[in-house]
């Protein structure tokens, strides 16, 4: 159940032995690679291990990042692929492979019109840290993108009538004398097992962010941050792929969020949208920080504080323009004041130190120049509207940019760099394409542009075959 609409899951006695392509996981990544083949005249398998369809892209909520788009002309915004792979190398360390990140900034645009195309329209514009103009692109509601995509993709897969099984874990990958792949073993809720026979198989499966064993292997000093990601994201396409002699890369690049609310036992993320909207970080009512600077510099200076936490403080017209808002309130994660003295005296900081800031604030961003820490993007409208908000957030692991080793065909790689024949990976189970820090914004472009990629591709070596 997504939202308001119902999807009919495939029973797993009504499974056939063979399909044209097995497609390992159901966020964005998949349900795109799925719809892409089957309208290629594929006949594409849908496969989860969790009861709930969608992964972690349920939890994404700012936009998808896409450059020279009619959206952003209509804004009055003109963009370029060069900008937007610019700006994602310079902020992924340089590490992000150059033959992915080149597709990805050319095709993200035509990813777009290929969701408009299905009746998911992405016709309103955010920023997320990192990126100079609003590349970020998301419902006209203003609603989290994560759950609107997947429910906009599964009822194209219903009305196509695309089979997707749940509460089912592919146990290993099927391979010829010669090294092809020939399908899946699974293993359903019961305990029952089957043999699933393809051509291709796609491993969409996310990445590793909630699993201790993969954190303790390569980033132990993480161990004791919390998680943003769903229970399921425990790298299982990462062993299946490494199994059959896959090569692992930038395993160690884990992505920290800087703004998530901790204070209850789940963790919330907040989107980075309540920041590209105007939002300000504070520490003892004074901010630190550039808070549009790179998730992995503005995460760096909330632990760099002695109680390692801040608060995001933001007014009514932020809000009014982050959907997402309203959700945090509904569960409990906002301390809501009349005045900034009142929002002051109810988180704790000296009421003239905030206003001050507030003040200095609505300052720059009437000159359009922030002086204090070089913020040059999200100004929004200044924080004048009351109602006023604040929200305790911390770092928590959000995001691992590195996985299985691809090529911009989405073909999976050995350690000699060859193309292991008719597997194929996309999205965060992938690595290379984000380097050392994910630009919000990028992950969901990321799984329609790779997932397309994946599903054409599929098609390719079965015609090939």
């Amino acid at each position: 159940m997504v939202g308001a609409f119902s999807f009919s899951t495939t029973a797993p006695e009504k499974l056939q032995d063979k399909y044209d392509v097995v497609i390992v996981g159901s966020g964005a990544t998949g349900l795109t690679c799925a719809l892409q083949a089957h309208e290629l005249g594929l006949q594409p398998l849908v496969v989860e291990k969790m009861a709930k369809i969608g992964g972690n892209t349920n939890r994404a909520s700012s936009g998808m990042n896409a450059a020279e788009t009619n959206v952003q002309l209509q804004h009055g915004i003109v963009d370029s692929f060069a900008e937007f792979y610019q700006e994602t190398y310079h902020g992924g360390g340089y590490l992000n492979d150059p033959q992915l990140l080149r597709y990805f900034s050319t095709h993200a645009v035509l990813a777009l019109d290929w969701l408009s195309a299905h009746g998911i329209e992405l016709s309103d514009l955010t920023l997320t840290g990192g990126m100079s103009k609003k590349r970020a692109h998301r419902p006209a509601s203003t609603a989290p993108i994560g759950a609107f995509l997947i429910q906009g993709l599964l009822q194209a897969l219903q009305q196509q009538k695309i089979p997707l099984v749940t509460e089912t874990t592919v146990t290993r990958l099927l391979r010829s004398t010669s090294g092809a792949t020939q399908g899946v073993e699974v293993k359903f809720a019961d305990g029952t097992k089957k043999t699933l026979h393809s051509k291709v198989v796609v491993l969409a499966t996310g990445g590793f962010g909630a699993s201790k064993e993969l954190l303790q292997k390569y980033r132990p000093d993480l161990l004791g941050y919390r998680t943003t990601n769903h229970a399921g994201a425990t790298g299982d396409g990462l062993r299946l792929a490494h199994q059959v002699g896959a090569e692992l890369m930038q395993m160690n690049l884990i992505q920290v969020h800087p703004t998530v609310q901790q204070d209850n036992p789940h963790a919330f993320l907040i989107g980075e949208a309540v920041r590209g909207e105007g939002a300000l970080l504070v520490s003892k009512g004074k901010r630190f920080v550039n808070e549009l600077d790179t998730r992995r510099i503005v995460s760096n200076q909330i632990a760099a504080l002695p109680e390692k936490s801040a608060y995001l403080v933001f007014d009514q017209q932020v809000r009014e323009r982050v959907k997402a808002i309203d959700f945090y309130l509904k569960i409990g994660l906002v301390v809501t004041a009349s005045s900034i003295a009142e929002l002051a005296q109810k988180v704790g900081f000296e009421a003239a130190k905030l206003e001050e800031t507030v003040k200095t604030w609505n300052q720059a961003v009437e000159r359009g120049l922030d002086p204090q820490f070089g913020r040059t993007t999200g100004f929004g409208n200044g924080l004048t509207t009351a109602p006023y908000y604040a929200i305790h957030v911390a770092p928590a692991v959000h995001y691992t940019m590195g996985g299985i080793h691809i090529n911009e065909k989405t073909q999976v790689l050995d350690g000699n760099g060859d193309v292991i024949p008719g597997l194929l990976a996309a999205g965060e189970v992938a690595g290379g394409l984000h380097g050392n820090n994910r630009i919000g914004g990028n992950s969901i472009a990321e799984t329609i542009v790779f997932g397309r990629q994946a599903g054409q591709q599929a098609k390719v070596f079965t015609e090939q075959g």
